[in-house]
């Protein structure tokens, strides 16, 4: 009977082109199955070590926005680990389902911004409110219009005798749609980006300056460019699926 042959760390890492230290936070992080040891305590590394590492690296390489999806992420990651690949398969197709379910949501708020920046009316016409009623109306916080308002996303105007902030259909229908894009998950710096756009008289393309960080903005978290991350994201669980089939293959 032919030996098993091991890999060594540096082995793995090598593959996937990574540092060996990687490897063993992976294995520290549960990302790998167990390991065994040589009588001189060297790590025994197989191919299946290699397949999982192979899994992580696509899954972890990167990052993954959103709570939920970062959680699936991981968990995908760490039920192929214990062994269950059929299961860790399965929670992959359900990865994709959210992150698909993200950007739906993403685009149907670019939608509805290319909608009102052609001129559709986002709220018709009423009394002026004040900002707690504002905040009501729009099931937000006035600490959220006040944040809004301070991060340059709108400008409020004010009653003349005492000062009140008095929001009135176009500053509602302006904030009707910067609830909902940042409740998207667009970034209020690509938010802010594509008003400053939009208020120059700019309104063709803003969906494309939502997704485009201009060259003297710092880009400080995906959602500054949403839709392209959830495009990334997709793609990079699509190759955990096929990376999963093909083990499960060769296992058969």
């Amino acid at each position: 009977m032919t030996p098993m042959k091991y890999l060594r760390t540096t082995d793995l890492a090598r593959a996937v082109g990574i540092h060996p230290n990687t490897v063993r936070l992976y294995e520290a992080w549960g990302f790998l199955p167990p390991v065994t040891r040589s009588p001189k305590g060297y790590r025994r590394f197989t191919v299946a070590h290699l397949d999982q590492l192979r899994l992580a690296r696509v899954v972890m390489h990167g990052g993954w926005p959103g709570k939920n999806i970062r959680q699936a992420g991981l968990a995908l990651v760490r039920k192929s680990a214990s062994g269950d690949l059929g299961g860790a398969l399965e929670m992959a197709h359900q990865l994709v389902a959210l992150i698909q379910a993200e950007r739906a949501q993403a685009e149907a708020a670019a939608a509805f911004l290319e909608r009102w920046a052609s001129g559709a009316p986002a709220e018709a016409a009423g009394r002026e409110l004040r900002i707690g009623d504002a905040a009501r109306l729009l099931n937000t916080t006035i600490d959220s219009l006040r944040n809004w308002e301070r991060n340059g996303l709108i400008v409020v105007p004010r009653d003349p005798h005492n000062g009140y902030r008095l929001y009135g259909a176009p500053e509602i229908g302006r904030l009707r749609v910067i609830r909902m894009l940042m409740r998207s998950g667009y970034s209020a710096m690509a938010v802010l980006r594509m008003l400053l756009q939009f208020d120059r008289g700019q309104t063709e393309n803003l969906r494309q300056a939502l997704d485009t960080p201009r060259p003297d903005e710092d880009v400080l978290s995906a959602n500054d460019r949403w839709l392209s991350t959830l495009t990334d994201v997709e793609q990079r669980a699509v190759q955990a699926i096929r990376l999963l089939e093909e083990t499960i293959r060769r296992q058969t």
